[in-house]
């Protein structure tokens, strides 16, 4: 008699489990390098944190530094959406408000002063600067994309590619600018000093956004 087919064993996980596996490595990862630096980290290290094998851990990235993306994507994916909620009439500028650069870096942890310490290392750890530049040029087209629909142009028109270059750049330089001085003014800040420096970094980053966005907004 021939044995039934059909899989056997665990079942296969969902996209949605394998997402948020993803995101607790991640989260593991950057805790671990925070606490002890790039270099003292090993895969075993981030699995065991999890609760999961270093061959899981390689399963779902390449190396260790690459298990910070998820992190990285997020704070990707708040501009996106924010500018897909862009409304007629409005100036692009008015989507980002002086809270935009908190709001980044609360996106890449379970609190923002994980995502805050994860982008100033990428300021030391060349491994995490390459993975954090490539998460922003991988958002690039989308950020062109969205320009291009709110303007009416077609995908390949330059000038959208343009802005969303200039706008890429505005981003990560007021991001990394936050993160890297709220690493010189230690953990000692004021909450009002902290607020300043949210609207040196917003008005910086409108400035910026005011070319980007010339004759689209």
């Amino acid at each position: 008699m021939t044995a039934p087919s059909g899989r056997t064993g665990r079942p296969p996980l969902t996209e949605t489990r394998k997402a948020e596996i993803r995101l607790e490595i991640a989260r593991a990862a950057v805790e671990l390098f925070v606490a002890q630096g790039v270099t003292a980290t090993t895969g075993e290290q981030i699995g065991q944190a999890v609760g999961v094998s270093a061959r899981t851990v390689w399963r779902y990235f390449p190396s260790k530094e690459a298990c910070v993306r998820p992190l990285f994507s997020a704070g990707i994916d708040v501009i996106a959406a924010r500018l897909r909620e862009w409304r007629p009439g409005q100036p692009l500028s008015e989507l980002f408000d002086p809270t935009l650069a908190t709001g980044l870096l609360a996106a890449t942890g379970p609190d923002g002063a994980t995502g805050t310490a994860l982008v100033r290392l990428t300021r030391t750890e060349p491994g995490l600067r390459a993975i954090w530049l490539q998460t922003y040029d991988e958002a690039e087209p989308a950020f062109a994309r969205a320009l291009a629909d709110r303007a009416g142009l077609p995908p390949d028109d330059l000038r959208p590619m343009i802005q969303a270059a200039m706008l890429n750049a505005a981003l990560r330089a007021a991001v990394e600018r936050f993160a890297w001085g709220a690493g010189e003014s230690g953990p000692g800040v004021e909450t009002g000093e902290a607020s300043v420096g949210d609207a040196e970094v917003a008005e910086a980053l409108r400035a910026a956004l005011a070319i980007a966005a010339e004759g689209v907004s």
